[in-house]
């Protein structure tokens, strides 16, 4: 008895432990704004100086964005709105237009909008017109998120994914392994339960956007708001996953009672691949530079992982427990071949979709996002380990003869699985690492290069990153004269080092948009590089600038 009650306490305490981790890591402090499209270069540029007013702002972000109504401002010195009309948004770009005639001084930029992947992006700059002045404050601007709205989203995301994992893995162990001879209501109740949790997720997913993007707390819903919710991307994918999961409720009937035929459990599948693909359309690999490849897999990955460890709840909640020891040896062989091409195409996934999100070895240790993802590893390099115990078990034939054994160790992936699920929601909540550190508009000048250079056709500003000695970004963005975005025909970029004899040395470039290019270019030496920039316009119009970047 003292044994038994002794084994109940340590697993007890095992599980609130790994209960209060899972929570501490949902509950984390937010990186300020969650914003995971960045503002990569302005015109004007952040704190310059014009010797004229501008009739317009331009704001180039990393991804398309989207509006939030009366959230994107420009304050004139005397504390006024110094914008005029409502901003065009044009893919990756926002243009502003700006009263000319506002005055001198310093002028305040402010904008709140959403990015592709759903999560709003805020922030704001100052540049000045003839002198600068005292910098205005914007008292409608607000780039917070609630915590509490932060930690909500967090905490929906996990009951989504855990309903996920439940749902499927009762639903094919339901349809496929489980034998005639058990009562099915106790694996019934589980399907239902996961069925619940994904709905209760969405709903909850859809009324958190509103105070996510607008700001506000928990109850700061309004039907405008909530409409523009739904008429986003974002809103179109929870809306079509409440359909699917509708339209699944009348399929799951059978399968739950054990009476669906081939074509329900078919059908069943195909509407499963269909709402597996609405997570990753309503976030980071929508807006990933390849969505064709990201988004199905992503979809590949949750699937996996859906299988992997839904199928482990099933088989140590039931199928160990009371299934005999012929019905084991039929089943587990079965259930490890799955598990196996699980685990295995959520390695090939997860490996595809670390490549395209973090971008640079160097990006795993230098950002959040990173960190998290090598912690995400590590952790499901130790559930794979306790994963090939399991397999090798099967293979001996010993489970079906003592699942004790087997039934601990499912239970230790189990559990470290839902620190990784609580990882992984807090992933989804962070920027990811190819965007990382690109704000213009949050950076201080230290490692960075940023400068607008003006022909007498054309405004050129340029950035240079890390403007350091070694491997070097470098941006060129060409404006009109009153900064609107100007075609290009032809672009020439060459650097060069008169001090230490460095003769002009070609930039490679990749043509972005059509007024944005970008290249990379190794500077092996520090001093004064000469960045000679020659613009072609049209047929004949050409002019050439440059630029001096003090490389350390």
């Amino acid at each position: 008895m003292m044994v038994a009650t002794s084994r109940l306490i340590s697993r007890l305490g095992a599980g609130f432990g790994l209960l209060c981790l899972t929570l501490a890591l949902l509950v984390l402090p937010a990186a300020p704004a969650q914003a995971h499209a960045v503002l990569v270069s302005s015109s004007p540029v952040p704190e310059s100086v014009l010797s004229s007013a501008p009739s317009e702002v331009v704001l180039t972000f990393s991804e398309p964005v989207s509006r939030i109504p009366d959230k994107v401002r420009v304050i004139a010195p005397d504390g006024s709105r110094a914008d005029r009309g409502e901003p065009v948004f044009e893919n990756t770009l926002v243009r502003i237009p700006v009263d000319p005639g506002a005055g001198r001084g310093t002028y305040l930029v402010s904008y709140r909008v959403v990015s592709a992947d759903s999560h709003p992006v805020a922030g704001g700059y100052t540049y000045s017109v003839v002198v600068p002045s005292a910098p205005p404050v914007d008292d409608g601007a607000d780039g917070r998120v609630n915590p509490v709205v932060d930690g909500a989203i967090s905490v929906a995301k996990y009951i989504g994914y855990a309903g996920l994992l439940l749902l499927t893995g009762a639903a094919l162990v339901l349809a496929r392994l489980w034998p005639g001879r058990l009562p099915r209501r106790g694996a019934a109740r589980v399907l239902w339960a996961g069925w619940g949790l994904v709905m209760l997720s969405t709903l909850a997913g859809i009324w958190l956007q509103v105070p996510y993007v607008n700001g506000g707390g928990l109850f700061a819903v309004t039907g405008t708001g909530l409409g523009d919710v739904l008429g986003s991307t974002f809103g179109a994918a929870h809306l079509a996953r409440l359909g699917l999961l509708l339209a699944g409720l009348f399929l799951l009937r059978p399968v739950a009672a054990g009476v669906a035929g081939g074509s329900d459990r078919l059908i069943l599948a195909l509407l499963g691949g269909a709402a597996l693909l609405t997570w990753p359309i309503a976030g980071h690999p929508a807006a990933s530079p390849v969505p064709a490849v990201s988004v199905p897999v992503d979809a590949v990955h949750l699937g996996a992982m859906a299988v992997w460890l839904g199928g482990l709840v099933m088989v140590a909640a039931f199928l160990l427990r009371r299934a005999n020891e012929r019905e084991l040896a039929a089943i587990l062989p079965i259930w490890s071949r799955w598990a196996a091409l699980s685990v295995s195409a959520l390695l090939l996934a997860g490996i595809v979709s670390a490549l395209i999100e973090v971008g640079t070895p160097a990006a795993l240790v230098s950002t959040g996002y990173g960190r998290l993802l090598l912690a995400k590893a590590g952790l499901f390099v130790l559930v794979l380990g306790v994963a090939v115990y399991s397999r090798r078990l099967v293979e001996r034939r010993t489970a079906e003869r003592e699942p004790t054994g087997l039934r601990r160790a499912i239970w230790v992936e189990l559990g470290v699985a839902a620190v990784v699920l609580a990882l992984s929601s807090v992933l989804v909540q962070t920027t990811p690492a190819r965007n990382a550190g690109a704000d213009v508009a949050g950076r201080g000048g230290a490692d960075y290069y940023n400068s607008t250079l003006t022909s007498s056709i054309y405004s050129l500003q340029v950035q240079v990153d890390p403007a350091r000695r070694g491997n070097n970004s470098v941006h060129a963005y060409a404006y009109t004269l009153d900064n609107r975005p100007l075609p290009v025909v032809e672009w020439r970029v060459t650097a060069a080092l008169p001090s230490a004899g460095v003769e002009p040395i070609e930039v490679p470039l990749l043509p972005l948009t059509d007024n944005h290019v970008t290249g990379e270019i190794n500077l092996p030496a520090a001093g004064d590089w000469e960045l000679r920039f020659t613009v072609r316009i049209s047929e004949i119009d050409q002019a050439t600038v440059l630029a001096t970047v003090p490389i350390r």
